[in-house]
């Protein structure tokens, strides 16, 4: 059993710190339940073959209140499909000689309410195959414990009443923790995951806040695919890119001849989310003469058309986005104060790139296995450039790593190295005296980082810099021309 719970072990513990008394109450086992819809509820479904993570998994979930089923393969699993249908899977891209993907379309798989994939290696293809079939998060082995506790905490809280659905998923996952369309395995993204899902069932407006290319527009994606509004429209709008004269006719359409131009009657945002979800990005551009007439229509779910003399009633939540700070945007007028409390019933704040240290490795290998499917191609990163974009601070955060990635991406003939990389993000990470070497460097890279922070700053006084760290100028010499051939070959 140690085996096994060493496989979930996290900084934050084992499957024994995640598991609440191992199913007891007041010194009693949770009674068990029995047969029907009660049964199913309570019905956890395991199919993989890996007999170790089975046991630490089936443990922690144990201690949340779940009848564990196990399948160690297809058939297995269709058999205990047979008799009840789970409420939650946890299902491995591979069963055995079974494609855990294929599994996906099992009936009774396909109607419970969550189902986790799971894996230890790379397989974009097949977890993108697998969230497209309504799987919504994808867990990398070993479990991080603190995270898996969070979801099977959110699970037992969640009632059993929202259906998920098969949906497109754009983009192919690396394997870091997934959740909808966002990606990470940083304390700060398991974060993110937890309040997404909680706020998600809840028919309420958010607003999502934090510095351009933080990923919004994902989570506004994610919030939708798992509300109960999943199987309607989701329309997204920038309100800096509408037209100031032309906000009212975007937002509640118009009617034929209602002005110059109007020459056929044109349904607006509202109209076309309706059962939906209206995605409204960088509200803090829009004008605030238009945030009166928004902020009525959020209030009674009723507007006209310009040029319209009926009134119409629509179902919509509404989540805005905005790069600014809210209250900073209310005081340069920029937000009205009213709009604010109405379409902020729920904030939520996205993490920049530079608090999520962890993620920074895991998104440039995404991107780059993007970049090899779509050229056919097998490029690499160098330890060296992966340590450099560790160590950058990323002002632009994920869309700035993708574009960086992309750049590298077509300058390398096969390893991405740190001559690929702007200057910027290649230079070693000087903080007055100390450079940042990221832990499992290579000791030829850190030295060679070392190297040539140091005759940086001596600016570029070789006899210094040989003096400094102790060796002859012909061995500097030596390593810096080492370094040039090593640059040259990968050019």
């Amino acid at each position: 059993m140690q085996d096994a719970q060493s496989r979930l072990r996290s900084g934050a513990g084992t499957v024994e710190s995640i598991t609440p008394a191992v199913g007891e109450r007041n010194g009693q086992r949770r009674p068990a339940a029995t047969s029907g819809r009660e049964a199913a509820a309570r019905v956890a479904l395991i199919v993989d073959d890996d007999r170790d993570h089975n046991r630490a998994l089936e443990q922690a979930l144990d201690g949340y209140g779940f009848q564990v089923r196990v399948a160690a393969s297809g058939e297995a699993a269709a058999e205990q499909l047979g008799e009840t249908t789970p409420r939650v899977a946890f299902v491995a891209l591979e069963v055995g000689a079974d494609d855990g993907v294929a599994l996906l379309d099992l009936p009774g798989l396909a109607e419970c309410d969550e189902i986790l994939l799971m894996h230890e290696h790379d397989t974009p293809r097949r977890i993108r195959a697998g969230m497209s079939k309504g799987a919504g998060y994808f867990l990398a082995k070993p479990f991080d414990g603190e995270f898996l506790a969070g979801v099977l905490h959110d699970l037992t809280e969640r009632p059993a009443k929202f259906r998920r659905r098969r949906t497109t998923v754009h983009g192919d996952p690396a394997p870091l923790d997934q959740f909808g369309d966002l990606r990470g395995s940083s304390a700060a993204m398991r974060g993110l995951f937890r309040v997404l899902r909680k706020v998600a069932g809840v028919d309420t407006s958010v607003l999502l806040t934090g510095e351009s290319g933080t990923g919004k527009d994902l989570a506004a994606g994610t919030l939708h695919r798992f509300s109960a509004r999943a199987h309607g429209p989701l329309i997204a709008k920038n309100c800096a890119a509408i037209p100031p004269d032309l906000c009212e006719s975007e937002l509640f359409g118009h009617e034929r001849g209602s002005f110059s131009g109007a020459t056929r009657c044109h349904r607006g945002l509202f109209e076309q989310a309706d059962g939906g979800t209206l995605f409204l990005d960088e509200i803090t551009e829009m004008p605030t003469e238009h945030q009166v007439k928004l902020l009525r229509v959020l209030e009674s779910g009723r507007f006209r058309r310009v040029g319209g003399e009926t009134d119409i009633s629509v179902d919509v939540r509404i989540i805005t986005a905005s790069n600014r700070d809210p209250q900073e945007a209310i005081r340069e007028g920029r937000l009205r104060q009213d709009l604010y409390y109405r379409i902020a019933r729920f904030p939520i704040d996205m993490p920049a790139l530079r608090e999520r240290d962890d993620d920074i490795e895991g998104l440039a290998r995404h991107f780059l296995d993007r970049l090899n499917e779509r050229e056919g191609t097998a490029k690499t990163f160098s330890s060296d450039a992966l340590a450099s974009l560790a160590s950058y601070s990323f002002p632009g955060n994920v869309r700035e790593l993708q574009s960086l990635v992309e750049r590298a991406f077509l300058l390398s003939p096969g390893i991405i190295r740190n001559m690929h990389l702007p200057p910027l993000c290649a230079e070693p990470a000087i903080a007055g005296d100390y450079i940042r070497v990221r832990v499992g460097t290579s000791v030829y890279e850190a030295e060679k980082a070392l190297l040539l922070a140091t005759l940086q700053r001596e600016n570029n006084d070789k006899s210094a810099t040989a003096e400094i760290l102790g060796i002859s100028l012909r061995t500097l010499y030596n390593r810096l021309n080492a370094y040039a051939e090593e640059d040259n070959k990968a050019s």
